[in-house]
């Protein structure tokens, strides 16, 4: 059983520097370790998606049609991590140049339906021998056994805190999740 978020919402009356020296250190931070991490992965792999002139966002949007038969925008936005205003963004790029279809759905005209076209699949498989050679790298360097065990563990921490009870009045702005 999960025990519920509780804040210390005492006044302090211990002196500022005295509190601060109670702070987490800041190289200790999950939120900065994780951006950390995730700039240093990005770092491997925006050159050769900028070599393709696409961007990360619309790579993931390409990989995760590629996976399904269609998805609507909202579906799309939950699978890539993406906000739905900036997934509404990238799907007129990426129609124009042919590499993704849009469509109405036939059971509810108010959504559309998102795919991948023949175009956008040997785009994917052009990309696909460059991206996979720098996970290659990356698990070379890393080391098969951690880059496993690292999914593992990002999964299961996704899976422990997507769930985590909020205090009333914490209120989060998916913008400050997704944005990017």
């Amino acid at each position: 059983m999960t025990k519920p978020l509780q804040s210390v919402k005492k006044a302090s009356t211990e002196p500022v520097e005295e509190t601060l020296t109670h702070l987490r250190r800041f190289d200790k931070s999950l939120p900065m370790s994780l951006l950390k991490a995730h700039e240093a992965v990005l770092k491997m792999f925006i050159p050769h998606l900028r070599a393709h002139d696409l961007s990360t966002q619309q790579w993931r949007v390409m990989r995760a049609l590629a996976e399904v038969d269609a998805l609507d925008v909202s579906e799309l936005a939950e699978a890539c991590s993406l906000l739905r205003p900036s997934v509404s963004r990238i799907i007129p790029n990426l129609e124009g140049r042919g590499i993704i279809r849009r469509k109405a759905c036939s059971q509810d005209s108010r959504r559309s339906l998102v795919s991948i076209t023949q175009k956008g699949r040997r785009l994917i498989a052009q990309i696909a021998p460059e991206s996979e050679a720098r996970y290659d790298w990356i698990e070379s360097r890393f080391g098969r056994h951690n880059l496993y065990e690292l999914y593992d563990l990002l999964h299961k921490l996704v899976e422990a805190l997507d769930d985590a009870p909020l205090e009333s009045g914490d209120v989060v702005d998916e913008r400050d999740l997704r944005a990017g």
